[in-house]
């Protein structure tokens, strides 16, 4: 059905002219993309995700503006793309023979492995004889729909629901919430979701290396998808593309189940009484109090009275010498604790060169505050000598473990570092804070309507 509409859409047009001329003559590059957190999302600080950071970098290359036409699914993209109110899709869309019949595709910019995904404890399907009589829940319009299409001919008995106003994200947790059985997502999407919902697991992989890429209307010439494939080439050598992959998926390559089941238990148990003190402590220093807390707990996992080894302790395990250079007492005192570790961060990312942009920025106070600000010095002049960018976190991270060989700890003025550290302790945080803020925004949407006076808290 969708493709007579397409179809039909398509031949109401007229000719018009090359879509690169129509960009270049409006000054405006207009892209339509998806609401999710593997696309683009609007935060506090404004438009984000990685979509949108490649489709901004492109639309700066050719010296126009962007113009962002967001939906809420796949089946709302098409029709945009066909109709000319958009110039392409910068959307995550797979490349399948099915769409290549009334769209183009540039070069592929990621692959991802297409995920059968189930709840554990329900029984693992190991094969598609197993899910015949299980409730399976797909977005409309989608490869994932394809898929099944191509499976239901050697299984006529298989059945799926196909859902037009819902994401993975949203899916999943239906899978979580026992509501549906099973759903099929992509591994990006589950990377991301399987750190709310340790229970997700993959039954099956029914696809591998699906590439991804963006996508422009048939009949409009491609001088503009020529000019994206040569950024897209561009941005794969510079290493543009796995710079904002680590930004954004950096922290989902390695999972930790038990580890996440025991974050989320102790943020119900541990982290209530020192939750305020976070709060109080971010907004001194002006840094999101969930940053702060994730910070705590990768130090301590919310204990007053931790210790460790080396001696260091509290809740933020602070050194004896940073309580003296902070003046605190009582390294155990929660409250001390905590708002000395908020000052010490604070005074670490002050130290960080003003051209570091965020998140690098950040992740880079985050490394100091584990090993000390010297030896990100270090690490920024090996990746000088390495000829990277000193002011990318991939590239400092990259750096960093180089700091416990001899070849390399010999040449720089602060000496041997367990480098490999402050990269883990960096990716925790990072996995804790986005767990954090889901959490919250979860407490937040459950909210009565009747509760008015939320302090929003800002984003890092």
């Amino acid at each position: 059905m969708l493709v007579i509409i397409l179809a039909a859409l398509i031949g109401t047009c007229s000719s018009p002219p090359p879509l690169l001329d129509q960009v270049l003559e409006t000054g405006e590059l207009r892209i339509v993309t998806r609401n999710s957190p593997t696309s683009y999302t609007i935060s506090p600080d404004g438009p984000t995700g990685p979509e949108y950071d490649l489709v901004r970098a492109f639309a700066e290359d050719l010296g126009v503006s962007l113009v962002v036409q967001s939906v809420n699914s796949v089946s709302e993209i098409l029709p945009h793309l066909v109709s000319g109110e958009a110039h392409m899709a910068a959307a995550g869309l797979s490349v399948t023979d099915a769409r290549r019949e009334y769209l183009h595709f540039g070069h592929p910019y990621e692959s991802v492995d297409v995920h059968l995904i189930y709840k554990l404890g329900t029984g693992r399907p190991r094969e598609i004889d197993d899910i015949l009589d299980r409730s399976l829940e797909v977005m409309a319009s989608t490869s994932h729909v394809d898929i099944l299409e191509s499976l239901q001919s050697d299984y006529p008995t298989l059945t799926w629901s196909e859902n037009a106003d819902i994401e993975a994200a949203d899916l999943m947790t239906k899978v979580a919430m026992g509501e549906i059985d099973l759903t099929i997502a992509d591994s990006p999407d589950f990377n991301i979701q399987r750190h709310f919902y340790p229970d997700l697991r993959i039954a099956l992989d029914l696809h591998i290396d699906d590439p991804i890429a963006w996508a422009f209307p048939k009949g409009t010439g491609d001088t503009l998808l020529a000019r994206a494939d040569e950024f897209i080439i561009s941005a794969e050598r510079s290493g543009m593309l796995a710079r904002v992959h680590d930004r954004y998926y950096g922290n989902t390559k390695k999972y930790d189940y038990v580890g996440t089941r025991n974050f989320i238990r102790h943020y119900e148990s541990r982290l209530p009484r020192y939750r305020a003190m976070f709060e109080a402590a971010g907004a001194e220093i002006g840094m999101d109090w969930r940053l702060l807390a994730a910070i705590g707990y990768q130090e301590s996992h919310w204990r007053a009275n931790a210790v460790s080894p080396t001696g260091v302790r509290g809740i933020m395990m602070l050194t004896e010498a940073t309580a003296d250079y902070l003046g605190l007492d009582d390294r155990t005192d929660p409250e001390s604790s905590i708002f000395g570790g908020a000052r010490y961060y604070a005074r670490q990312t002050e130290r960080v060169a003003d051209t570091v942009p965020e998140p690098d920025r950040t992740w880079m106070a985050l490394a100091a505050y584990n090993v000390g600000f010297n030896h990100i010095k270090d690490a920024r002049m090996i990746v000088e000598w390495q000829g990277g960018d000193p002011d990318l976190w991939i590239d400092i991270s990259g750096a960093l473990p180089l700091l416990a060989q001899k070849r390399w700890y010999s040449q720089v003025p602060y000496g041997y570092a367990r480098g490999w550290e402050p990269v883990l302790y960096v990716n925790n945080i990072r996995a804790y804070y986005n767990i954090l803020r889901w959490l919250t925004e979860q407490e937040e949407t459950e909210e009565p309507e009747d509760v008015i006076d939320v302090d929003p808290q800002e984003q890092v």
